[in-house]
């Protein structure tokens, strides 16, 4: 009986629930893609990012 008491802290309705999961969804992709944009810039410059003045 004490499993039946009320959750401690802010309950989320369903579409709020949906609606923080669509932002984790597009936050994960914008970092993905970021993390995709700097490793093509590093591939495209090649050894060249490593030759510069001190």
């Amino acid at each position: 009986m004490a499993d039946q008491r009320e959750p401690d802290g802010i309950v989320l309705t369903e579409a709020q629930k949906r609606s923080q999961r669509r932002r984790s969804v597009a936050i994960a992709l914008a970092l993905g893609v970021l993390v995709l944009l700097f490793f093509a810039v590093t591939i495209v410059k090649g050894p060249a990012v490593l030759n510069r003045p001190l």
